[in-house]
C-alpha cells in the first residue's frame, strides 16, 4: 500500500477499487443503523492481517503475488481508479444512505478513506467502516472523526490466536472497540470456526468485554466455511446456537449470521418484535420514534 519510488513515498493503490456495489446495509452487517436502507460499498486491496481463513483472500492476500512479479504501481493499474470526489458523487447519485468502506481491509488505505469520508460528510452522506480494527489508537481516533458507524471483525478473543494464526495482535483491536463505542454507532462480528474460537469460555470473555463498553452493542456470530488455507469443516447453526445463547447472557442483541434462520430484533424488555428480517428484506414496524410500540422501551437503532 506504501511504495518507495526513488526514495520518495507513494500510494500506488490510492483510489484503486476492487469492487463497487449498492448493498443492503444489513450485508455489512449493520442491523441497528438505518435498517432497510442501501449503501454504496467500495472495496479495496490488501490487509494488515494474514488470516488463513480469509473469505476475500483474492483481494486481500493473493494480489500481492501479482505485485511482486511487476511493481506495486503496475499491479494498481489493473484496478479501477475512483477519486474521492468521484466516489462521493456516485454515492449521491445512487439511492444510498452513504458510503461503506469494506470487502478488503479499508484502513490500510487510511489517506483515501479519511479524505473521502470528510467529503462524504460534507455532502450529507453517512460513512460506514467495515474493518478488522487493527490500527493504532492515534489512527483510530483520527478516522473516527469522520465515521458514523462501524462493524469491527473480532477474529477471536485470544491474543495467542491473533499472533499464531493472523500475525497480528488483539490489543489494538480492543482499543479500537473502546474508541469507537465512545464515538460512533458500533457493531461487532466474529466468524465462528469450529475448534478454533468457538469455546463457551471465549464467548463469555468476548461478550463480557463488549458489554462493559455497552450491552446494547449488537454482536453478529457468523458461520465459517472452508476457504483459502483452511480446510476446517464448516460451522453450522447448531454450532452457533449455544454461543448465541451464551453471548445473550451479557448482550441484549446477538444475531446468527450466514444461516437461513431469521435474525429478528426483539425488545429486551417485553419480547415484542421490533424488526423482522428475512434475508435482506426488512420490516421495521415494531418501534416508533426510537421506542418499542408495545412497552415504550428505548430502542438503540439509528435512523
Amino acid at each position: 500500500m506504501r511504495y518507495n519510488r526513488s526514495g520518495a513515498p507513494s500510494l500506488p493503490f490510492f483510489g484503486r477499487l476492487s469492487a463497487l456495489a449498492l448493498d443492503p446495509i444489513e450485508k455489512k452487517p449493520l442491523y441497528h443503523f438505518y435498517p432497510g436502507s442501501r449503501i454504496l460499498s467500495a472495496g479495496f486491496f490488501g490487509c494488515n492481517l494474514a488470516c488463513p481463513f480469509c473469505q476475500n483472500y483474492r483481494i486481500s492476500q493473493e494480489f500481492r503475488g501479482r505485485a511482486a512479479e511487476a511493481s506495486a504501481a503496475e499491479a494498481a493499474g489493473t484496478a479501477e481508479e475512483v477519486s474521492p470526489e468521484k466516489l462521493v458523487s456516485l454515492g449521491r447519485e445512487a439511492d444510498s444512505v452513504g458510503l461503506a468502506y469494506t470487502y478488503s481491509e479499508p484502513l490500510v488505505h487510511f489517506e483515501y478513506i479519511a479524505e473521502t469520508a470528510a467529503r462524504a460528510r460534507s455532502a450529507g452522506l453517512k460513512n460506514v467502516l467495515v474493518s478488522n480494527g487493527y490500527v493504532s489508537r492515534q489512527a483510530a481516533r483520527e478516522i473516527l472523526e469522520v465515521i458514523d458507524a462501524a462493524n469491527i471483525d473480532v477474529k477471536s478473543f485470544s491474543g495467542d490466536f491473533y499472533r499464531r494464526e493472523l500475525r497480528g495482535s488483539l490489543a489494538p483491536v480492543l482499543d479500537f472497540l473502546e474508541c469507537a463505542a465512545a464515538k460512533i454507532h458500533l457493531e461487532v462480528t466474529t466468524l465462528i470456526i469450529p475448534g478454533k474460537n468457538d469455546s463457551a469460555r471465549e464467548m463469555k470473555e468476548l461478550s463480557s468485554h463488549i458489554a462493559a463498553l455497552d450491552s446494547d452493542i449488537p454482536l453478529h456470530l457468523s458461520c465459517y466455511r472452508p476457504c483459502y488455507k483452511y480446510d476446517v469443516p464448516a460451522s453450522t447453526y447448531e454450532n452457533l446456537a449455544p454461543l448465541v445463547q451464551t453471548a445473550r447472557e451479557k448482550l441484549r442483541y446477538v444475531y446468527p449470521g450466514n444461516v437461513t434462520v431469521e435474525a429478528n430484533t426483539l425488545c429486551p424488555d417485553c419480547g415484542s418484535l421490533l424488526i423482522h428480517r428475512r434475508g435482506y428484506t426488512v420490516e421495521r414496524s415494531g418501534f416508533e420514534n426510537g421506542k418499542c410500540r408495545a412497552c415504550g422501551h428505548k430502542v438503540p437503532v439509528v435512523g
